[in-house]
């Protein structure tokens, strides 16, 4: 059996724009420099959406320190948001996308495992009841100090390379705002884009 430590996993997180903009940095310095320490993959969807999905591949102990990173330059933030240090720092907030069909078992029997992951990080940590919009995933909100919220993203972690989504996973897009529809009324959709190219190769085929 491989150990967790092995298996290379991939968190998803919706954040605000300007959240992601701090962790991007001028001319995305900062996420490159995330990605060098930490040695995980981050890639961070599409700008056109109010909300952007941040998504954070590799082992385990990637993700853990690429976590710390993001936390630490949010910290850094709040910090600058609040001037005098006797100030309680407002806590970190992560909303991780989780597959539904893994929250069972980030949740446990009768509430027990998500209870003691609370316990052992001292993190606040909520599972979304509802589905996030057109997909099978939940929103998991995870908030507490620095430590506590990337020590609940390691398990998190261990629990979802333990237990491997089930069935098909529809995942969630944020919607861009609405102007018009793409791929209706003429405007050229990425879809649309693959899909002629797609019907190209199929006529040249022999």
């Amino acid at each position: 059996i491989e150990s967790a430590a092995n298996i290379s996993l991939t968190v998803r997180l919706i954040m605000q724009g300007k959240e992601v903009g701090s962790i991007i940095g001028k001319k995305g310095e900062i996420v490159k420099r995330f990605r060098d320490e930490s040695g995980a993959k981050i890639n961070i969807s599409d700008g056109s959406c109010p909300e952007r999905i941040v998504t954070v591949t590799g082992h385990t102990d990637s993700i853990y320190k690429a976590f710390k990173l993001i936390c630490n330059k949010f910290e850094e933030d709040l910090a600058n948001l609040v001037s005098p240090a006797t100030v309680p720092r407002p806590p970190i907030t992560f909303r991780l996308i989780v597959p539904a069909s893994q929250c069972g078992s980030l949740i446990g029997k009768g509430g027990s495992k998500i209870k003691e992951i609370r316990e052992v990080t001292g993190a606040s940590i909520q599972v979304a009841s509802e589905m996030l919009p057109n997909s099978t995933e939940r929103a998991v909100t995870i908030s507490g100090s620095s430590d506590a919220v990337t020590q609940c993203v390691y398990h998190i972690c261990s629990v979802m390379s333990e237990s491997p989504p089930k069935g098909i996973t529809v995942p969630y897009r944020p919607l861009k705002p609405v102007t018009a529809m793409p791929g209706l009324g003429g405007m050229p959709g990425q879809q649309g884009q693959n899909r002629s190219e797609e019907h190209t190769s199929e006529l040249q085929s022999p």
